[in-house]
Protein backbone atom coordinates (compact mmCIF):
# COMPACT_ATOMS: atom_id res chain seq x y z
CA UNK A 1 0.00 0.00 0.00
CA UNK A 2 1.42 3.48 -0.69
CA UNK A 3 0.93 6.32 -3.03
CA UNK A 4 2.14 6.07 -6.97
CA UNK A 5 5.56 5.52 -7.84
CA UNK A 6 6.69 3.84 -5.05
CA UNK A 7 7.26 0.32 -6.03
CA UNK A 8 4.27 -1.45 -5.28
CA UNK A 9 3.64 -3.05 -8.73
CA UNK A 10 7.46 -3.84 -9.28
CA UNK A 11 7.94 -5.75 -5.96
CA UNK A 12 4.21 -7.36 -6.63
CA UNK A 13 5.38 -8.36 -10.19
CA UNK A 14 8.82 -9.77 -9.07
CA UNK A 15 7.11 -11.78 -6.40
CA UNK A 16 4.76 -13.72 -8.67
CA UNK A 17 7.69 -14.19 -11.28
CA UNK A 18 9.67 -15.35 -8.43
CA UNK A 19 6.39 -17.96 -7.42
CA UNK A 20 6.30 -19.11 -11.16
CA UNK A 21 9.96 -19.69 -11.61
CA UNK A 22 9.45 -22.06 -8.15
CA UNK A 23 7.05 -24.14 -9.89
CA UNK A 24 3.93 -22.18 -8.67
CA UNK A 25 0.63 -21.16 -10.18
CA UNK A 26 0.82 -17.47 -9.88
CA UNK A 27 -0.91 -15.19 -11.94
CA UNK A 28 -0.71 -10.98 -12.23
CA UNK A 29 -3.64 -9.16 -12.93
CA UNK A 30 -4.98 -5.76 -13.01
CA UNK A 31 -8.22 -4.70 -10.85
CA UNK A 32 -9.76 -4.14 -14.43
CA UNK A 33 -8.02 -7.25 -16.00
CA UNK A 34 -9.76 -8.67 -13.20
CA UNK A 35 -13.18 -7.11 -13.30
CA UNK A 36 -13.50 -7.69 -16.60
CA UNK A 37 -13.02 -11.62 -16.64
CA UNK A 38 -15.49 -11.87 -13.78
CA UNK A 39 -18.26 -9.87 -16.34
CA UNK A 40 -17.50 -11.77 -18.91
CA UNK A 41 -17.18 -15.33 -17.71
CA UNK A 42 -20.95 -16.03 -17.80
CA UNK A 43 -20.67 -14.94 -21.75
CA UNK A 44 -17.52 -15.95 -23.68
CA UNK A 45 -14.84 -19.16 -23.17
CA UNK A 46 -12.25 -17.11 -22.98
CA UNK A 47 -12.99 -15.64 -20.07
CA UNK A 48 -14.37 -18.81 -18.10
CA UNK A 49 -11.10 -20.33 -18.66
CA UNK A 50 -9.36 -17.56 -17.46
CA UNK A 51 -11.87 -17.87 -14.03
CA UNK A 52 -11.43 -21.53 -13.75
CA UNK A 53 -7.46 -20.66 -14.42
CA UNK A 54 -7.39 -18.28 -11.45
CA UNK A 55 -9.48 -20.30 -9.59
CA UNK A 56 -6.84 -22.89 -9.58
CA UNK A 57 -4.02 -20.60 -8.49
CA UNK A 58 -1.50 -20.64 -5.56
CA UNK A 59 -0.98 -17.10 -6.16
CA UNK A 60 -3.37 -14.34 -7.70
CA UNK A 61 -1.52 -10.86 -7.46
CA UNK A 62 -3.96 -8.57 -8.25
CA UNK A 63 -3.02 -4.47 -9.22
CA UNK A 64 -4.25 -1.25 -8.59
CA UNK A 65 -7.42 -2.91 -6.14
CA UNK A 66 -9.86 -0.17 -5.52
CA UNK A 67 -8.01 2.70 -7.85
CA UNK A 68 -11.69 3.11 -9.51
CA UNK A 69 -14.87 3.45 -8.20
CA UNK A 70 -16.39 -0.37 -8.49
CA UNK A 71 -20.22 -0.33 -9.70
CA UNK A 72 -22.00 -2.77 -7.31
CA UNK A 73 -22.47 -5.68 -9.78
CA UNK A 74 -19.07 -5.99 -10.14
CA UNK A 75 -18.41 -5.46 -6.18
CA UNK A 76 -20.11 -8.47 -5.48
CA UNK A 77 -18.60 -10.69 -8.14
CA UNK A 78 -15.11 -9.79 -6.71
CA UNK A 79 -16.20 -10.37 -2.94
CA UNK A 80 -17.38 -14.18 -4.28
CA UNK A 81 -14.79 -14.51 -6.10
CA UNK A 82 -12.18 -13.44 -3.31
CA UNK A 83 -14.54 -15.79 -0.68
CA UNK A 84 -14.45 -18.76 -2.95
CA UNK A 85 -10.76 -18.53 -2.73
CA UNK A 86 -9.14 -16.86 0.01
CA UNK A 87 -8.45 -19.54 2.10
CA UNK A 88 -6.77 -21.75 -0.40
CA UNK A 89 -4.99 -19.19 -2.68
CA UNK A 90 -2.43 -16.50 -1.94
CA UNK A 91 -3.06 -13.04 -2.82
CA UNK A 92 -0.72 -9.94 -3.43
CA UNK A 93 -2.85 -7.04 -3.68
CA UNK A 94 -1.30 -3.39 -4.24
CA UNK A 95 -3.54 0.00 -3.68
CA UNK A 96 -2.72 3.36 -3.06
CA UNK A 97 -6.32 3.33 -1.34
CA UNK A 98 -6.26 2.66 2.60
CA UNK A 99 -8.52 -0.31 3.21
CA UNK A 100 -10.93 2.63 4.85
CA UNK A 101 -11.43 4.33 1.81
CA UNK A 102 -12.55 1.32 0.14
CA UNK A 103 -16.19 1.45 1.34
CA UNK A 104 -15.69 4.51 -0.67
CA UNK A 105 -14.91 3.30 -3.68
CA UNK A 106 -17.69 0.51 -3.53
CA UNK A 107 -19.85 2.38 -2.21
CA UNK A 108 -20.94 -0.18 0.42
CA UNK A 109 -19.05 -0.42 4.03
CA UNK A 110 -20.90 -3.83 4.39
CA UNK A 111 -19.31 -5.43 1.35
CA UNK A 112 -16.40 -3.12 1.56
CA UNK A 113 -15.96 -4.55 5.24
CA UNK A 114 -16.24 -8.52 3.90
CA UNK A 115 -14.11 -8.28 1.31
CA UNK A 116 -11.50 -6.75 3.64
CA UNK A 117 -11.92 -9.23 6.48
CA UNK A 118 -11.08 -12.36 3.59
CA UNK A 119 -8.07 -10.44 2.05
CA UNK A 120 -6.84 -8.95 5.37
CA UNK A 121 -6.64 -12.94 6.58
CA UNK A 122 -3.68 -13.95 7.60
CA UNK A 123 -1.79 -11.05 5.90
CA UNK A 124 1.00 -8.84 6.09
CA UNK A 125 0.31 -4.96 5.42
CA UNK A 126 3.80 -3.27 4.16
CA UNK A 127 3.19 0.55 3.57
CA UNK A 128 5.40 1.97 1.35
CA UNK A 129 6.17 6.03 1.11
CA UNK A 130 8.57 8.32 -0.04
CA UNK A 131 8.39 9.85 -3.42
CA UNK A 132 7.41 9.10 -6.85
CA UNK A 133 10.55 6.91 -8.73
CA UNK A 134 9.16 7.82 -12.03
CA UNK A 135 9.18 11.27 -11.32
CA UNK A 136 12.27 11.75 -9.38
CA UNK A 137 14.18 9.88 -12.19
CA UNK A 138 12.51 11.43 -15.59
CA UNK A 139 14.81 13.42 -17.34
CA UNK A 140 12.46 16.68 -18.40
CA UNK A 141 12.46 17.53 -22.05
CA UNK A 142 12.99 21.11 -21.31
CA UNK A 143 16.89 20.32 -19.77
CA UNK A 144 19.99 20.94 -22.08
Amino acid sequence: MGPSGTGKTFIASGLCADAVQKGYKAYFRTMEDITNMLKMKDVTRTALAEYRRLSKANLIVIDDIMLFPVEKTQAVALFNFINHLYENTSFIITTNKMPAEWAKMLDDEVLATALLDRLLYRCEIINLSGKSYRMKNRKSFLED
